[in-house]
């Protein structure tokens, strides 16, 4: 078998947005109708082609193709395997709006639940699997695009999620149990295209980067051993990422597959681990070797090295990024305005397919590229003064009062009654409001006709919150591009990109800032808009925060120390942020933390760590402030009953969470670890169309009073309301708001 045929370079995917969010205009121009489905996939066969083009004319050898998605690659997959619930089905839509209905959710049904794609801001789409549910083989879209592919002259390799990792994703009836029948499912796929002339197919298995139990283990290598014994297939790449492949990686190797892909970057460890399972005759090796989730350049000499232990390894080894690109902008080419120190450390997509190819190159001809190390990042970079200031922390710095003595001074203060309403703090972010920030930027506004743009549109959040009857109000949030941008455009060591977006759901796209020193605030980021808000009401106004791990987590961070040292510089800046917001007199502080679960080790023996700096970061941007101000968090799209014992540790006041797509599931989790602080499960699903109905929000409060007594228990939405429209969001808070009074009165 000619296993160099799978080529010496390749990455796992690649920004599918297009330079300039194309994929989000079209589609969202297709939800309004403004664009019919054949106009939508003309903008998706150019961006697809475009695709293929740019990583052909890189010289990159291998090519991968359907990884392209309208919305998420799981939920293309679940349409693949037919994995539709039966209540998308009976609703007799087209088969392109079944797949959205699947994703945003209609007025009849709701979507599938949404959240994070292992240690990313990726969400994906969990699929719905039942003892009922009937694989079914629809392999269109992967044929069609290898096919469309082939029409540009380009031979590519499809991609698909895992077998074991797609069912490990899903929700259900124990859908693992289901494997036997999704590999029968999958090996109808791999017929059909080796029917279209496919040599090669991959298959992500990243789920696998995680702790697992023997049994689980045991099926992976079952359900490879009877995809690699098919005769009508073609070459099987099992792709892995984000980790350590520990024991799973031996029983992969005992399989006929042909290629394993091993991620050297987040999982290092795996040389030693393939060093230790002994001469790998008939095996690929694609070494991830490229960060793919971070914008620094690669240490090409380190890479080497590692790259040339490989070769004394396997029959082949091929260089690959160490994840798909999907995470990173697409160009650095587009950036002009990063200063030049910064830039010549940086790869995005682009820059990095060029590192995969001279790496894959050097490989096979057997000479290293010329070591040229970076210099030294500049003494401008650092802050002697923050490096002092963290150094002359203390525990008390990181701690509150008694919270029943704080939860009594805070109720003395604000008078609130049972069942609290309240929103997560963004309100919609509307065409004006854009039209505003891009003439802002053009220079046709100048800054004092852009604060009174905003200022207009604060007085307006307010006058609509207080007719809609909330308790505690937010200013909406007018005057901010993104929750975490916004703060690193006002923070020293931190730098901003003008073409830098990285696609985070469907057709929400954002900008992480990149941190590339010490992190200092230069003055006060929220205060003046918080409170010109408050001044407008006799109602609380909410002091809006973005944490210091989400920070971190939705910024590409700089890797010359540790994740901790930089998420307490972060602190230290909120805290003072905090602190300034209370002197101004504003009684609640919100500081949001989504981002929590994100970062998480996969792996449970490096979690404590993780978890003890990132609660501790927390606590020290929070804990400055007087019992009497109120703190609130926010967390959504995640797993958090792998995180309870760290929310209850950041003992923030009142924590909202989301809950509406997950049933509430996360108050049991709550109640079985005895959290005893206010809670406030969301109740609407913002990334959503649809409208709930008064009915549905008052029985999922009656569902939460059930778990929660009245008192603790807030009534929010799941998330901040800035994609959505007016006219929804005033129809779902008057709901909201009714609810909340109804189940009150009870």
């Amino acid at each position: 078998m000619d296993h160099t045929a799978f080529g010496q370079s390749t990455v796992l995917g690649y920004p599918r947005i297009g330079a300039n969010r194309e994929l989000k205009k079209a589609v969202e121009a297709y939800w309004s109708g403004t664009i019919d489905a054949a106009s939508l996939e003309d903008t998706a066969a150019g961006l697809r082609a475009e695709v293929w083009r740019t990583l052909r004319d890189a010289r990159l050898d291998a090519i991968p193709s359907n990884t392209f998605s309208y919305y998420d690659h799981v939920l293309d997959t679940a349409v693949a395997v037919g994995a539709i619930p039966e209540r998308f089905r009976r609703l007799g839509l087209s088969e392109l709006d079944t797949y959205f209905a699947m994703a945003r959710g209609v007025d009849a049904e709701p979507a599938l639940e949404l959240t994070k794609w292992f240690a990313t801001n990726y969400h994906y789409l969990v699929p719905e699997i039942s003892p009922d549910t009937v694989f079914t083989a629809n392999p269109v879209k992967p044929v069609s695009e290898y096919a469309e592919a082939q029409s540009h002259g380009i031979t590519t390799r499809p991609v698909l999620v895992g077998p074991a990792t797609f069912l490990l994703l899903a929700k259900g009836d124990d859908p693992f149990a289901r494997l036997g029948d999704l590999v029968d499912t999958y090996a109808r796929i791999l017929s059909a295209l080796a029917s279209a002339g496919v040599a090669w197919v991959q298959l992500d298995e990243p789920a696998y980067v995680a702790d697992r139990t023997i049994d689980e283990i045991s099926a992976l290598h079952d359900a490879y051993a009877r995809l690699g014994a098919l005769t009508d297939r073609p070459k099987i790449f099992v792709a892995t990422y984000f980790g350590d492949l520990g024991d799973a990686l031996p029983a992969l190797l005992r399989t006929p597959v042909e290629a394993i892909g091993l991620d050297f970057v987040a999982g290092p460890s795996n040389l030693s681990r393939l060093a230790a399972a002994g001469p790998l005759p008939g095996k690929t090796i694609v070494a991830g070797l490229v960060d793919g989730h971070n914008v620094w350049r690669t240490d090409l000499r380190a890479a080497i090295t590692t790259g040339t232990t490989l070769t004394a390894l396997a029959d082949h080894v091929a260089v690959a990024a160490s994840c798909s690109l999907l995470h990173v902008p697409a160009d650095l080419d587009a950036e002009t305005r990063l200063a030049p120190e910064l830039r010549e450390r940086l790869a995005f997509a682009r820059q990095k397919v060029d590192e995969v190819v001279l790496l894959g190159a050097a490989l096979r001809d057997g000479t290293g590229p010329a070591p040229v190390p970076l210099p030294p990042a500049p003494e401008t970079w650092r802050r002697t003064e923050v490096r002092a200031r963290l150094a002359a922390l203390s525990p008390a710095d990181r701690q509150r009062g008694d919270y029943r003595a704080r939860a009594a001074a805070q109720q003395e203060r604000l008078q609130l009654p049972p069942l609290a309403t309240t929103t997560i703090g963004s309100f919609p972010q509307t065409a004006e409001l854009r039209a505003a920030r891009a003439a802002l930027r053009a220079g046709t506004l100048d800054a004092d006709g852009y604060a009174q743009r905003m200022r207009a549109e604060v007085a307006h959040v307010i006058r609509l919150q207080e007719e809609l009857g909330l308790d505690v109000l937010v200013h909406g949030e007018p005057e901010r591009n993104d929750m975490v941008q916004y703060f690193g455009e006002q923070l020293d060591g931190f730098a901003a990109t003008d073409h830098g977006w990285v696609q985070s759901y469907g057709s929400r796209c954002v900008r992480p800032p990149i941190i590339f020193g010490d992190v200092a605030r230069r003055a006060p980021m929220t205060v003046a808009w918080s409170t010109y808000a408050q001044s407008l009401t006799a109602k609380p106004v909410k002091g809006m925060l973005t944490g210091p791990v989400t920070i971190l987590a939705w910024s590409f961070v700089r890797t010359d120390q540790p994740l901790a040292a930089t998420a307490d510089q972060v602190a230290l800046a909120l805290r003072d942020e905090c602190a300034d917001l209370e002197a101004a007199g504003i009684t609640v502080v919100q500081v949001d933390e989504p981002a929590l679960r994100e970062l998480l080790p996969l792996r449970a023996s490096a979690q404590k760590a993780y978890l003890d700096w990132a609660v501790g970061a927390f606590r020290l941007a929070t804990s400055g402030v007087a019992d009497g101000t109120q703190v609130h968090t926010h967390l959504c799209y995640s797993e958090f009953g792998e995180v309870i014992g760290a929310i209850d540790g950041l003992d923030a006041d009142v924590t909202s969470l989301e809950a509406s797509r997950s049933g509430m599931e996360v108050l049991g989790d709550l109640a079985a670890a005895g959290y005893r602080r206010g809670v406030g499960p969301g109740v609407w699903d913002i990334h959503s169309p649809r409208v709930p109905s008064r009915g549905e929000v008052t029985g999922a409060l009656r569902r939460a009073v059930a778990a929660v007594p009245g008192r603790r228990l807030w009534v929010n939405p799941d998330c901040g309301l800035k994609t959505r429209g007016y006219p929804e969001v005033e129809a779902a808070l008057r709901n909201l708001v009714a609810a909340a009074a109804e189940v009150r009165a009870g």
